[in-house]
């Protein structure tokens, strides 16, 4: 026989299904980082002495669902909005996270049109799902946790109505 008549065939997941999986396995580590089920409204800052400090805004709470935002205390020097930031939809009960968008304004539409194709929008979740996946990698391998979270001051957290 030859080696490729013994090759095992592996079944193909769909991009769809990658996705799908990319968004439980971000609410893993979301939640394993940072556990959002248990912040109140408001802002939080993780500091772990590098002199970039992450910010996590709870925007808003839902039975189902928690509104976050992920960002550094930088600004795009363009725009002004907070850059790299990503908004992300956790979903508690299917115990999903996903990126709803990553900049002030610029959801799906913005980018994509208004008719975007299946493919076309399966390919931009991906990107962003994937980027935040890496970034909550990164950031545990830094050394942010539950442990280097902590409340904002209140008048750091006067623009949290703005994001919402």
């Amino acid at each position: 026989m030859s080696a490729v008549a013994d090759r095992i065939e592996l079944p193909r997941l769909s991009r769809f299904a990658w996705l799908m999986g990319l968004y439980g396995e971000n609410h893993l580590r979301l939640t394993r980082l940072f556990d959002p089920d248990r912040l109140e409204r408001g802002r939080y800052v993780s500091s772990i002495g590098d002199g970039l400090d992450l910010q996590l805004d709870v925007i808003e709470r839902h039975p189902y669902t928690v509104e976050l935002r992920l960002t550094y205390a930088l600004r795009d020097p363009l725009t002004g909005q907070p850059d790299p930031s990503a908004y992300v939809r956790l979903y508690r009960d299917a115990r999903q996270a996903e990126v709803t968008h990553c900049y002030v304004g610029r959801h799906w539409q913005d980018v994509l049109g208004l008719r975007p194709s299946s493919r076309l929008m399966i390919n931009h979740r991906l990107r962003m799902n994937a980027f935040l996946n890496k970034w909550l990698e990164y950031l545990a391998g830094q050394g942010h946790s539950v442990g280097t979270l902590a409340a904002a001051a209140p008048e750091d957290d006067a623009d949290l109505l703005a994001y919402a």
